[in-house]
């Protein structure tokens, strides 16, 4: 594999993006690669104004090779139903494209990526942002958040504002919707959702107000 962008065909920014996205299925940037099923690149169309960015893979998304598939997924399925945003007119990703995981029995156990992982799979998520050009990127949790501002980022002080991203458009800060998934108090995990549902709004309103 190499290190530079596949070639652009003209304007042909689908062209593109299947490029980089069959690219991205050899890559062996960290060691992640070597125990994963397979990359699991972004999907959406690439006229999205919106882009969603979420930590990495799990279990389900490793297995069927596409991103937020499962619980977590159908989570932000829901809350974004809620805030009105289209998931089909978004694209969505992750920072690491490789489930990285602790095997415990039979199960595999998520495992939080590192900054050297994180800063590896950059690469990739610098390339998809460059094709797709989203007026508004959401940074799920702390990892996406990393990746999004290339330096690490506390949620609490961050979320709620916008923040004008080098390469163009508008950060946005939230939770990862696993956070949500985790919290064994349901009427604070009640009212989290709602909190989540909110800042996909705020971030919806971004695209309409720009």
């Amino acid at each position: 594999m190499t290190d530079t962008a596949p070639t652009r065909i003209g304007s042909n920014v689908e062209a593109a993006w299947k490029a980089l996205r069959d690219e991205a299925a050899g890559c062996t940037r960290c060691p992640l690669y070597k125990d994963a099923t397979q990359t699991v690149f972004g999907e959406g169309p690439v006229t999205a104004t919106m882009m969603l960015v979420g930590e990495q893979p799990g279990d389900q998304e490793d297995l069927a090779g596409q991103p937020f598939v499962g619980p977590a997924g159908q989570m932000l399925d829901r809350a974004l139903d809620e805030a009105g945003v289209d998931r089909a007119a978004t694209y969505v990703t992750n920072a690491v494209k490789h489930f990285k995981f602790e095997r415990r029995g039979k199960r595999r156990i998520h495992s939080k990526p590192n900054a050297g992982e994180i800063t590896a799979c950059r690469w990739w998520y610098e390339h998809e942002t460059s094709l797709i050009a989203p007026r508004v990127t959401v940074a799920m949790g702390a990892t996406a958040a990393r990746s999004v501002f290339n330096r690490p980022i506390t949620i609490s002080r961050e979320r709620g504002r916008a923040h004008e991203l080098p390469s163009g458009g508008v950060g946005w800060v939230t939770v990862h919707p696993s956070f949500l998934l985790r919290m064994p108090d349901r009427t604070r995990a009640e009212e989290e959702y709602a909190r989540f549902v909110d800042d996909l709004k705020g971030a919806k309103a971004l695209i309409a107000n720009g």
